[in-house]
Formats: C-alpha cells, structure tokens, sequence
C-alpha cells in the first residue's frame, strides 16, 4: 500500500481486517491495530493507512513514543521510530508534546496523545493504599514502637 492513497487504503480495509473488534450493541468498532490512540476504527486514529501516525505504548518505567516517518514509507525497517520516555510523569508528557509539536507531527492527534500518555502514567503509579518501601537501613515499624515502649518508665498507681 505504499503507492496509494491514504483514503483510498482506508475504504479497502475499514471493514474488513485482522484488527477490528466488532461486538453487538456496539456502533463503532473497536481497533487493536498498533498507533492507533484511541484504539477506535476510524480514518482519523488508524495507524495503518497513514504515512505519519503516532502511537504510546507503555514501557518499564514510563512510556514509549512510537511513529513512523513518511521518509521510509517503502521500509517498514527502517519507518518506525521507538522513543522511551523514563522521566517523572509530568516532564514526560511535556516532552511528548514537544515531539508532537516541535516537528509538526501529527497535531491532530495530540490531545489523544496525552491522554493516553497521562492514563498509561497513572496506571503505572503505585496504589494509594500500599505501603511505601522500606528506606535501606532503616528500622522495622513495630521494632521501632516496641522498643520506645519498653524504654519509657512505668507510672505508679
């Protein structure tokens, strides 16, 4: 498909590929296509049939920036671009913005982008209620309230 356009690669395969998730009671198919943000069967989102698309995927710690560039459109090889992001949650999405916006790609798709950049850091975060780890050296919670418990002197009654 590289050859053809765009629009024309997406009225051969919008409704008929190996990605689409079609369930009852559903009106727009779901996509598991990859870059594809919103993971929504449209010309807009789809990875596939755009010479530039954009995708995050989660990493170790933090997420990868994933695109592809038009340049090496007839090598796949050499077209996608994998950039992992392993910074505090905050830096990461501003940096994000930064490549969406300093090399004018895909503009379109930057609030999508964020979205998913923003929701796949927040799942990554450790939960609320579990205890923190223990710093190295320290003393264990209950030794600790044991021991001034028996160091202080008993009152008389």
């Amino acid at each position: 498909m590289a050859d053809s356009s765009s629009h024309l690669n997406w009225l051969i395969i919008r409704d008929h590929n190996a990605f689409l998730l079609k369930r009852r009671n559903i009106r727009k198919p779901f996509s598991t296509e990859p870059n594809n943000l919103t993971n929504l069967s449209s010309y807009r989102y789809s990875g596939l049939v755009h010479k530039k698309s954009l995708g995050i995927v989660p990493a170790d710690k933090g997420i990868s920036v994933v695109y592809k560039r038009p340049k090496y459109q007839t090598k796949p090889a050499k077209a996608t671009v994998k950039v992992t992001l392993k910074h505090k949650p905050r830096r990461a999405l501003k940096k994000l913005k930064n490549i969406i916006n300093g090399n004018r790609y895909r503009r379109d798709l930057r609030q999508a982008a964020l979205r998913r950049a923003s929701a796949l850091l927040r799942a990554q975060r450790p939960a609320a209620g579990a205890a923190p780890a223990a710093k190295k050296g320290a003393k264990p919670a209950a030794a600790t309230a044991a021991a001034a418990g028996a160091a202080a002197p008993k009152k008389a009654e």
